[in-house]
């Protein structure tokens, strides 16, 4: 009893003591605060020290991620760079779970190097492993490591006319035959016996042909029998479009002239004049914005020759009007190449001066692009963030929002081509954004001197 009482007095007297040491500390200044520790650290035995040693890590490091607020955690984590954030990922496992949760910061640095965004995936921890796999791309993309080649072999004579779509290229050749191929296998899907082809397209059940001889036919893939004939050119046909809902076909001319045709009867329903020069490429499509002259949903007929890009109304009535013409320079000084994009929003079409855009709905030029060397590169495709582009000897990405190269891949000795139909893009969506799962399949064809086709193909993302 008189033992306890002694200690319990001690603790009393201790308290007290280390009070009033603690008022004393409180009124030093910083120099003599820490002279005092010093002193007090040299009179501590080993038990001291690792009692200090052990309270000091606890309140030096105190992990602020793990104490904030989530909500807080990630609006700090969205100050800094990609980079420093895997940095940060690796300091312990909570803190690599925060940061690996933080959906806006990834999705952020996605979109940074062009990456496409589905705000539908719930998954938080999806974003960082996109990033990853994007910084991987777009590394093999700066390093040129991001295509393979392949190459198809079939035909005997030169190969002048190649369609793709989903999956499968269609290519026309001087031997009077068409394939369709399977890009991912190589392999020769359907051959049948044709006219010299200048142009092809294709659905599932048939094939539609431009031809040297100036005529437009439409062949059955299965039986390989011609299904329809259009006659009425008077020069070779550099392009062909089609529609089955509204049951029409639309021809481009050596002859300077564009046809529509009927496409279940073969019947000229008109004959479109005004161009000056071979007409190298048709596009039907619809239009997706509202201007004085169309609605959205209205179909649109585009037809370009080296120096023009004219823009017809849809209509079977024999006295059609051109709606708009465009062109780059008044004089005829620049022409433009055979390549043309058309959204439903945009047209877009490569010059010597550069990429010129014009908006649909006003047909003003939007924007003009100014190409490294504006005199050889050609466009193939056309997106919201990316630019597919080539010239004599390279294929070349651009970014559409520094307007800078930031990929190119050599290309053998090609078969050149005024008209434009013997090279072509191939899977476009990547061009609106990466996301992952676009960049599969074929990149860029075009027939070689030795009749072969020659093929980019994207590399698998590793």
């Amino acid at each position: 009893m008189i033992w306890t009482f002694c200690k319990l007095m001690e603790k009393k007297d201790f308290e007290t003591w280390l009070e009033n040491l603690s008022s004393s500390f409180f009124s030093l200044t910083d120099l003599q605060k820490n002279e005092t520790l010093d002193h007090l650290i040299s009179l501590s035995g080993a038990a001291q020290l690792r009692h200090l040693s052990n309270n000091l890590e606890t309140l030096l490091k105190r992990d602020f991620l793990k104490l904030l607020p989530l909500e807080l955690s990630f609006y700090l984590l969205k100050w800094l760079d990609p980079q420093t954030l895997l940095t940060c990922c690796l300091v312990s496992k909570q803190w690599n779970k925060v940061i690996s949760a933080c959906t806006e910061v990834w999705q952020g640095a996605c979109r940074t190097l062009g990456w496409q965004i589905d705000e539908a995936v719930q998954d938080t921890l999806h974003w960082k492993k996109v990033y990853l796999k994007a910084v991987l791309r777009m590394k093999q993309l700066g390093s040129h490591e991001a295509f393979q080649t392949a190459s198809l072999i079939g035909h005997s004579a030169r190969v002048y006319a190649l369609y793709y779509k989903d999956g499968l290229l269609c290519t026309g050749s001087d031997d009077l035959s068409a394939k369709l191929w399977d890009v991912s296998t190589g392999q020769c899907v359907y051959g049948i016996q044709t006219h010299t082809c200048a142009a092809v397209t294709f659905d599932e059940g048939k094939l539609v042909t431009g031809s040297f001889d100036n005529t437009v036919a439409c062949w059955d893939w299965s039986s390989g029998a011609r299904t329809q004939h259009f006659r009425g050119h008077t020069g070779a046909v550099f392009s062909v479009d089609y529609n089955d809902e509204l049951d029409l076909l639309v021809s481009g001319s050596a002859d300077n002239t564009v046809k529509i045709w009927a496409l279940s009867s073969g019947t000229c329903l008109n004959t479109l004049t005004g161009h000056t020069e071979w007409v190298t490429k048709v596009v039907l499509e619809k239009c997706a914005v509202k201007s004085v002259l169309h609605s959205p949903g209205d179909y649109i007929l585009l037809s370009a020759d080296k120096y023009e890009i004219k823009i017809w109304p849809i209509g079977r009535e024999i006295n059609c009007k051109c709606l708009k013409t465009l062109y780059v320079s008044d004089d005829r000084s620049i022409t433009l190449q055979p390549r043309l994009h058309f959204d439903g929003r945009f047209i877009v079409c490569s010059s010597a001066l550069g990429l010129y855009q014009w908006d649909f709905a006003s047909y003003d030029i939007v924007r003009i692009i100014k190409t490294p060397d504006s005199t050889n590169l050609s466009l193939l495709g056309f997106g919201d963030i990316f630019a597919l582009l080539f010239d004599n000897h390279h294929l070349y990405i651009m970014d559409l929002r520094t307007e800078k190269l930031i990929s190119r891949w050599p290309l053998p000795e090609y078969r050149k081509s005024k008209r434009g139909s013997s090279f072509l893009a191939g899977e476009m969506a990547w061009l609106d954004g990466l996301d992952g799962g676009n960049d599969v399949g074929l990149v860029f064809a075009t027939s070689m001197p030795d009749h072969s086709i020659h093929l980019v193909l994207w590399k698998e993302n590793g």
